[in-house]
């Protein structure tokens, strides 16, 4: 029986004194493949930031692996955040340098130095997402699926145990979509715990797994027909 790798218990977090998520209780076992649905402000992105201490939450508590995130001191979200992938809906590339230079910025600045070491990895990295020989291409040269890809290599550079993915098909189009999903699953396969929060309705259709609705503040797991 899979042991869950992240509690979500009893959480409620608040903005300006509004209310975006209430009461919320979830638990997402190790190796899952998780969609989070719902309209835009409906808490999805919210909750994503609260499992990397991007947006602090009011009450309840959030374990994810080893980490308690009630009682986490603030030198140790860098360590929790390379336990975690994050993906964004806008790929965050730098542009002013070469693919093989972001990813090896990425690498220096958790602690890598040694450059053979670093040269593996990302050539380990790039040829998972399928991207082989686009090491010394800008950014601005790539597809938006191409570079999506590459925020997803990006994500995996430290060995993470969960992606969290913020909308990671909302600027391409459909079939650059499906190959996006068909290389998360491919990682999820491998044991990687990944959650996605999407407006795709075409993707859970396409890639049924376990889904949960953010819906008046709160959510529920729903079949998506």
């Amino acid at each position: 029986m899979n042991n869950p790798i992240i509690s979500i218990t009893n959480l409620h977090i608040s903005y300006k004194n509004n209310d975006i998520l209430r009461n919320i209780n979830l638990k997402i076992n190790e190796g899952a493949f998780v969609y989070l649905i719902g309209e835009t402000g409906s808490g999805k992105s919210s909750l994503l930031k609260s499992l990397y201490k991007s947006v602090e939450y009011q009450k309840g508590s959030i374990q994810i692996g080893n980490y308690n995130l009630n009682k986490i001191k603030s030198g140790k979200i860098a360590y929790l955040r390379r336990e975690l992938g994050i993906i964004f809906q806008d790929f965050q590339l730098l542009s002013d340098r070469n693919i093989y230079k972001n990813l090896e910025f990425v690498l220096r600045s958790t602690g890598w130095k040694d450059r053979h070491k670093i040269k593996e990895r990302i050539s380990e990295v790039l040829s998972t997402v399928h991207l082989e020989k686009v090491e010394k291409k800008m950014p601005f040269e790539l597809s938006g699926g191409e570079q999506q890809r590459v925020t997803i290599a990006r994500s995996l550079l430290n060995h993470p145990k969960i992606i969290l993915a913020d909308e990671p098909t909302g600027n391409l189009d459909p079939e650059k979509s499906k190959s996006i999903i068909e290389t998360m699953k491919e990682i999820n396969e491998n044991g990687t715990t990944i959650i996605i929060a999407t407006h795709d309705y075409s993707i859970i259709k396409n890639f049924p797994s376990t889904t949960y609705k953010f819906k008046n503040k709160e959510i529920k797991e729903v079949l998506i027909s």
